[in-house]
């Protein structure tokens, strides 16, 4: 069997190579999001070609992002939130699939599950509550005798304890945002950990941290030391709090950028 091999691009967009395809998740490949700017280096286009795949968890401008969707092609394939394939077709977007929780589909040798998620489903959310409506959902990527679980934004639900029932090769969380504070619908490192205790993957990546920011909030007081700490502090919380319940899984600690490094035996 033949592990993923994943690459961490920045914020919630991973590469995953598994069964003989290539996903994206929730792309987001440009210099600037909306009123947001890009810390971390642009990713290199060769981690972001030849793409199959891109799922979709939610509508926010940061995880639907057009700019970055065009930049892979009218004729990507995109698997959307049931509701949001509209609107994406009306954007110029021909390959679009709709899931809603509990439903799939194939792409060769892969199965696409989504799942549910505990977030806001507008365009304009979380705080707003206007805007074309999808469900938020999670993702199960399965394939060549492995799981991986992309969660997209969500805080904690019930239905999280049946989601490793059939095993989680690797879990990919959320741990922080991109501002000072997160808004509702979202985890932070330590219920990312309580996230871990429920799904028990054997290996977790965190995502959603260091990539993006308010212009300015990283160089103009008061904001400065706090953001500053925020792009670099989550991840690390997270693997000290999962450390510190004793769960029986490896944190992959993973900068925006860079490969994911599996730990021994769960990467060919």
């Amino acid at each position: 069997m033949t592990a993923p091999v994943l690459h961490f691009l920045g914020h919630s967009t991973v590469r995953v190579e598994l069964a003989g395809r290539t996903v994206l998740t929730d792309p987001v490949l440009t210099p600037r999001v909306g009123g947001l700017r890009r810390v971390a280096a642009l990713p290199d286009p060769a981690t972001w070609a030849g793409v199959d795949l891109v799922v979709l968890s939610h509508q926010h401008g940061d995880h639907l992002h057009v700019p970055s969707l065009r930049m892979l092609g009218p004729s990507v394939r995109i698997v959307a939130p049931r509701g949001a394939g509209a609107w994406l077709r009306a954007r110029g977007f021909r390959r679009v699939d709709e899931l809603a929780p509990g439903e799939s589909l194939t792409d060769g040798e892969l199965r696409v599950t989504a799942v549910p998620a505990e977030h806001s489903s507008h365009r304009w959310g979380p705080r707003l509550t206007h805007g074309p409506e999808a469900p938020a959902v999670g993702h199960l990527l399965e394939g060549a005798g492995h799981r991986v679980y992309a969660s997209g934004d969500t805080d904690l639900f019930d239905g999280m304890h049946g989601l490793g029932d059939g095993g989680i090769d690797v879990a990919l969380l959320p741990v922080w945002g991109w501002g000072p504070t997160l808004g509702p619908g979202h985890l932070d490192p330590v219920r990312a950990a309580e996230t871990v205790a429920r799904v028990r993957p054997r290996v977790v990546v965190p995502v959603h941290w260091g990539t993006l920011a308010l212009p300015g909030s990283t160089v103009v007081p008061p904001l400065r030391s706090r953001m500053r700490r925020l792009l670099t502090e989550p991840p690390r919380r997270f693997a000290d709090a999962v450390a510190a319940r004793g769960l029986d899984t490896r944190v992959a600690l993973t900068e925006p950028g860079a490969a994911v490094l599996l730990p021994t035996g769960d990467r060919a």
